[in-house]
């Protein structure tokens, strides 16, 4: 089994900033892509920020400038650091990993539990 276990989420100002790290834990051979969704109640879940295992970047445009993904592959831990947060990011924040298990197993989508973000204005 895999487990995906999210930390740092919170309450800040506008304009503050938070660190989001997610480790991943269990029967892992790789890690492919991580990634960060946020997702208000009632509407889909949205990529935020992802990163491949070269550390390729990809970020949604509303957080570009802003947000910064990051990951530590000996860790199985990817990190989401969020400046100049505004009422809008306010959200839950999912983290995301597609694992292989084994040398000849597919690659398995994994989520975390999710970490609440709330930025007042």
């Amino acid at each position: 089994q895999v487990r995906l276990v999210e930390s740092g989420g919170g309450l800040v100002q506008a304009g503050g900033s938070l660190r989001l790290s997610c480790a991943a834990s269990g029967s892992i051979f790789r890690i492919n892509d991580m990634g960060w969704y946020r997702q208000v109640p009632g509407k889909q879940r949205e990529l935020v920020a992802a990163i491949t295992s070269g550390g390729s970047t990809n970020y949604a445009d509303s957080v570009k400038g802003r947000f910064t993904i990051s990951r530590d592959n000996a860790k199985n831990t990817v990190y989401l650091q969020m400046n100049s947060l505004k009422p809008e990011d306010t959200d839950v924040y999912y983290c995301n990993a597609m694992v292989q298990r084994t040398f000849t197993a597919d690659p398995w989508n994994y989520w975390g539990q999710g970490t609440q973000v709330t930025v007042s204005s």
